[in-house]
C-alpha cells in the first residue's frame, strides 16, 4: 500500500493538534508525526482527497494559521526510515512499557510490549491508547474473553492477553493495520491472539466479557448497538477516541443499549471511560 505524505505548517497548541488530528483520521489519515519545521500527516493514497484536506482548513476558524505546504507520494518502504528515527518508548504507569523491536527489552517493567507501527494507530503516544492502556492494569482481565475492536497494532489486545485474558479477538478494517498486528502478535509471543480483517458486522453472534473499543466518536456512535449485542451481561466495554464535549452524547447512546458509565478519565480533553452493561 503506498501512502500520501501531507505536509502542513506546524499547529500552534497540543489542542489544536488534537483536533486537526481528530479531523483528518475522518477523511482517512492514519498517522502522524511532526518536526522542527512541520505537521506530516499520512493517507493511503487510494483515500486521498485534496478538496476534503483544504476544507478542514477552511472552514475551521482554529486552523487559520495554518498552512498547506506538499502533498508527496510515499512508497511503502520508507516508512520504517522515517518513524525509527523520531520513535521513543511510551511508560504507562511505571508497569507498562511500549517499545519498538529496535529498542532493547527492559526487565523493570511488568509488561514490555513491543509493538512496530508502521503506518497504523496505536503506539501508546498518543493520549487515547495510553489512558486505556491506564485503565486497563486496574481491571481484572484473568480468563476474560476479550474483543479489541479497531484494533491498529494490537497493543490494546497484547495487553490484554499479557494481563491474563483467556481468549483475545482483535478486528480492524484497514489491511495494513491487520497486517501489522499479526506481525506484532509474534513480536510478543502472543499468536494465539486471533486477528480478523473486518468491521463491526465481523462481530457476528460472538460474545465477550470485555470490549475494547479506540476508535473516534461517530464509528463509535454508529456501531455501539453491534457492541452492545457482544458484550455479556455485568461485561465491561472501554472507550476512547473522543472528546470531554462528546461524553454526554456517547453516555446516552450506551444508556439506550443498557450500558451505565462506570468511570472516565480525560488528558488534553480526550476521553477515556468504562461502561457496564
Amino acid at each position: 500500500m503506498k501512502y500520501i505524505e501531507v505536509s502542513l505548517t506546524l499547529p500552534e497548541s497540543e489542542v489544536q493538534k488534537d483536533i486537526l488530528v481528530a479531523l483528518l483520521g475522518e477523511i482517512g489519515y492514519d498517522s502522524f508525526m511532526e518536526d522542527e519545521n512541520c505537521f506530516k500527516a499520512y493517507c493511503p493514497e487510494q483515500d486521498f482527497d485534496q478538496k476534503a484536506l483544504q476544507n478542514i482548513l477552511m472552514e475551521n476558524t482554529i486552523f487559520a494559521e495554518i498552512q498547506f505546504l506538499s502533498a508527496e507520494k510515499m512508497p511503502e518502504k520508507d516508512w520504517n526510515e522515517i518513524w525509527e528515527l523520531s520513535y521513543e518508548p511510551v511508560i504507562v504507569n511505571e508497569k507498562c512499557r511500549i517499545r519498538a523491536p529496535f529498542h532493547e527489552a527492559d526487565d523493570n517493567y511488568l509488561y514490555d510490549l513491543v509493538i512496530e507501527p508502521k503506518m497504523s494507530f496505536g503506539t501508546a503516544h498518543h493520549e487515547t491508547t495510553s489512558q486505556l492502556i491506564e485503565l486497563m492494569s486496574r481491571t481484572d482481565f484473568t480468563d476474560r474473553d476479550v474483543l479489541d475492536m479497531g484494533s491498529g497494532t494490537a497493543v490494546l489486545a497484547i495487553l490484554a492477553k499479557k494481563l491474563g485474558a483467556k481468549t483475545v479477538i482483535a478486528i480492524d478494517n484497514d489491511e495494513w493495520a491487520y497486517r501489522n498486528a499479526l506481525d506484532n502478535i509474534i513480536h510478543n509471543d502472543t499468536q494465539d491472539i486471533v486477528v480478523e480483517l473486518g468491521n463491526a458486522t465481523t462481530i457476528g453472534n460472538r460474545t465477550f466479557d470485555i470490549i475494547l473499543a479506540n476508535i473516534n466518536r461517530n464509528i463509535l456512535l454508529n456501531d455501539m448497538h453491534h457492541y452492545a449485542k457482544a458484550l455479556r451481561k455485568n461485561g465491561l466495554i472501554f472507550f476512547s477516541g473522543f472528546y470531554t464535549e462528546d461524553l454526554e452524547a456517547i453516555k446516552k447512546e450506551a444508556a439506550k443499549l443498557q450500558m451505565q458509565l462506570k468511570h472516565f478519565e480525560s488528558k488534553n480533553n480526550w476521553v477515556a471511560a468504562i461502561f457496564e452493561k
